[in-house]
């Protein structure tokens, strides 16, 4: 089984790491560029839409994991997240390719959540439907949380790869096979993916790849939810990009702007104004991240002492986070200062 499950993550991985070979031409013919403007922290002509690829290698690798019969029990949920990130991903690339309106793109999101979450109902518990809105809600923002988040090189795919891994991690320690199978296709395609992103000549996920990450992410976590999962080990993983998305959405909404236009407030985006590198921050955030998520791991069992200290050090790495562009700005001012006195 062991030597199963590594295969199937080899799939992911190396259809991931090839298929950019074919896919990346075909976009530059069909015009899936992206223009850089005053919001972009690019300067250059970029294709978008390589989400195609890493997409591709995530069906492929969650399709073979029911043909081999790697996931023997609990199939129809491997098939229902097939089903929500296929949807997803269709969605984001119509969005690349044409473009929707905002109100088509969430009510779309919005139906994706629902019929997720009510065909999970059906095969896990059939009285856990008042969940239905809950999961509408949670792929919905979560898909638009990792579209947010998408704005510099690296960020999304280090993401896809701690999230995957966490994910994995919380099936075993559950002994719920399919959460291990899932975690580990998409932390193997996202894996597959950076090389590209991070490398000369680089490309983006585009909206189809980021509503892939938002949408393999939550329709993961509502699956464990709804399946016994301990939340600790769904929600700790992915507090630091909850945390940047929704404060920079109440700090926008406190100044009465326009949420929908583009703007450059996320904490991620502050940071390279800062002077950090897309690299740099992308670590930053994802070492953060494995932060939350092991204290979440700790917390999910511990005994309440510990629980408390555990909370507070959580509470403490997303403190950390937000307040990091003025920390990264009084650092460089005072280096530059000292450099000035001593030249």
């Amino acid at each position: 089984m062991s030597a199963l499950l590594a295969v199937v993550g080899l799939v992911a991985l190396a259809l991931s790491l090839a298929l950019p070979v074919i896919v990346k031409p075909l976009l530059r013919r069909l015009g899936v560029i992206d223009i850089p403007n005053d919001r972009s922290s690019h300067t250059t002509l970029v294709i978008r839409g390589m989400g195609v690829a890493v997409a591709a290698a995530i069906l492929a690798g969650l399709a073979l994991s029911l043909a081999t019969g790697l996931v023997a029990v609990d199939r129809s949920l491997i098939l229902i997240i097939f089903l929500m990130v296929g949807a997803a991903s269709a969605l984001g690339w119509i969005e690349d390719f044409r473009g929707l309106s905002v109100r088509v793109r969430l009510a779309v999101q919005l139906l994706i959540g629902a019929a997720g979450t009510a065909a999970l109902a059906t095969t896990i518990d059939e009285s856990s439907y008042w969940w239905l809105p809950v999961g509408a809600i949670a792929v919905a923002a979560y898909i638009n949380a990792a579209n947010f988040m998408d704005g510099i090189n690296g960020i999304s795919g280090m993401h896809g790869v701690v999230v995957g891994a966490f994910y994995a991690w919380a099936g075993l320690l559950s002994d719920q096979m399919w959460l291990i199978v899932a975690g580990l296709v998409v932390a193997a395609a996202f894996a597959g993916f950076l090389p590209w992103n991070l490398g000369r000549g680089f490309v983006f996920l585009g909206d189809v790849g980021s509503y892939l990450l938002g949408a393999s992410i939550a329709a993961i976590a509502v699956t464990g939810l709804l399946a016994g999962v301990y939340l600790e080990y769904l929600l700790s993983p992915v507090l630091i990009y909850l945390a940047d998305t929704f404060s920079t959405f109440l700090r926008r909404a406190r100044r009465g702007e326009r949420l929908s236009a583009a703007h450059r407030q996320h904490v991620y985006q502050r940071l390279t104004d800062a002077g950090l590198t897309h690299a740099q921050v992308a670590v930053l955030v994802s070492v953060l991240s494995m932060l939350t998520g092991g204290a979440g791991f700790v917390l999910a069992t511990a005994a309440a002492p510990l629980a408390v200290s555990v909370s507070l050090f959580a509470a403490a790495v997303v403190a950390l986070y937000l307040s990091s562009p003025r920390i990264v700005r009084a650092v460089r001012g005072a280096v530059g200062r000292r450099t000035a006195v001593r030249g």
